[in-house]
């Protein structure tokens, strides 16, 4: 069989990796679940008609159909719906709500840890199968502001649990953005909020000539926009600045009203590593958006766009009868993980989950060994019996080339069995109904490297 060869897009971890991601993961989910979210998944494919209702996202959707798909399906009389990968959990969430309805408690709080697809070009930061993290509320019908402020609240909790660099999150809202586009005579608002969402990527000039060029503005209401994404601050000076530039109307009043609410809400959850600053040119470009939005960003790796975005909306959740509006925000897992993997800023303390080897003696002694090792996870540590009997020494390299920190001797010809702890070499009797590692060894632990060493 030839070499294969690798797939760009498609995130593969060593163990050690992976158990950086599944410590993130579990960390993650305590954090969700203290807050009183209840963990879901979904299923990983929606109907087309569905996953592009929303937003300007229909290329990047990866298609779902059999090799032989022109052959009817047997007992099948219809023809079947076409399928798509969901390339967000948002989407998929608001079909569940409304699914499920019956049967789900509102306010319904959830999170969800699960891969989505993009058929992107693949770089640093954007992959074709990635992991995500989603938190959300929903109500029916009406959804009170303060779960905008929770958001926020809940994410600074969770970032503080996580070995990442530091994080400045970037709020806005929509109301303020539309209600200021149309103080200024902008009737299509979405190109407009489309065209500015890229003013990270393309830059300012490029913004400008293409709300001219493309959308149709003329060029004193493009410099507006400009002047109003151009306005960025941590307390509420930022209402006065935009007051400042003399457009008025009831949906930029109440966009401005909740951005103060939000930014003084939400002051408690600043510390040290955790950032939050109104930024007016956040606009996210899906247009299912009607209130308050996010993004983070990842100090140093600013290149990487967001790696924590969401909003609120109103109305992506409706059976026509009733409407579940929400908020809620995601973070990308892998966006956020993989950069620091690639340049060795985190690691695992060992790429294996086993905390002990157990020794070998001989072969006969393996039911002995496999005891020991029965009892010592009985008690929560991990541990294994070395793979064949060999000499101790060879046991002991086996162990640290795995990373395993102790080895456990068995008694034998009348002494008592004993751990030795293959780092410092220091080796103790020890009895497996008792004896326990240190904390800081019972499980793996991420390793933050120090990116000037």
């Amino acid at each position: 069989m030839p070499s294969p060869t690798p797939l760009s897009g498609y995130p593969e971890w060593l163990p050690a990796e992976r158990a950086v991601e599944q410590c993130v993961v579990d960390a993650l989910r305590r954090t969700f679940e203290l807050h009183g979210f209840a963990g879901i998944q979904t299923r990983a494919v929606e109907p087309m008609e569905q996953l592009l209702r929303k937003g300007e996202i229909d290329k990047e959707v990866y298609v779902l159909r059999r090799l032989h798909a022109d052959e009817p399906d047997a007992g099948t009389p219809e023809p079947a719906r076409q399928l798509g990968l969901h390339f967000d959990l948002t989407v998929p969430f608001a079909r569940y709500v409304l699914e499920h309805a019956g049967r789900l408690e509102f306010p319904f709080r959830r999170y969800q840890i699960q891969k989505a697809w993009r058929g992107e070009r693949p770089q640093e930061g954007r992959y074709r199968e990635f992991c995500q993290a989603d938190i959300d509320v929903v109500d029916k019908d009406t959804l009170p502001f303060h779960y905008e402020v929770e958001i926020v609240e809940v994410m600074a909790a969770a970032f503080a649990g996580l070995p990442l660099p530091a994080l400045r999150m970037q709020v806005n809202n929509r109301k303020l953005v539309q209600g200021f586009y149309r103080g200024i005579g902008i009737e299509d608002v979405a190109a407009v909020l489309r065209v500015v969402d890229k003013l990270d990527k393309i830059g300012a000039a490029a913004v400008e000539a293409a709300l001219v060029e493309t959308v149709g503005l003329s060029a004193k209401q493009a410099q507006s926009c400009l002047q109003l994404a151009q306005i960025s601050g941590s307390d509420a000076s930022v209402v006065d600045r935009v007051r400042a530039l003399g457009v008025h109307g009831d949906e930029l009043d109440t966009g401005l009203h909740e951005l103060a609410l939000l930014l003084d809400g939400a002051r408690g959850s600043i510390r040290e590593g955790f950032e939050l600053v109104a930024d007016l040119r956040i606009a996210r470009g899906l247009d299912y958006y009607t209130g308050t939005v996010y993004e983070t960003q990842m100090a140093g790796f600013e290149h990487l766009g967001s790696v924590c975005s969401g909003g609120r909306y109103d109305a992506l959740a409706s059976d026509g009868r009733t409407t579940y509006p929400g908020v809620g925000i995601s973070f990308g897992v892998t966006r956020a993980l993989a950069p620091l993997l690639s340049r060795g800023l985190l690691t695992a303390s060992r790429s294996t989950p086993t905390c002990v080897l157990v020794a070998l003696a001989n072969e006969d002694s393996r039911g002995a060994s496999g005891a020991v090792a029965a009892a010592l996870r009985a008690r929560g540590v991990a541990a294994e019996v070395a793979p064949a009997a060999q000499k101790y020494g060879r046991q002991i390299r086996f162990a640290q080339r795995r990373g395993i920190p102790f080895v456990w001797f068995p008694a034998s010809g009348g002494e008592t069995s004993s751990v030795r702890d293959i780092r410092s070499g220091e080796q103790v009797p020890a009895d497996a109904e008792s004896w326990l590692p240190p904390a800081s060894d019972l499980r793996q632990q991420v390793v933050v490297q120090d990116a000037t060493g």
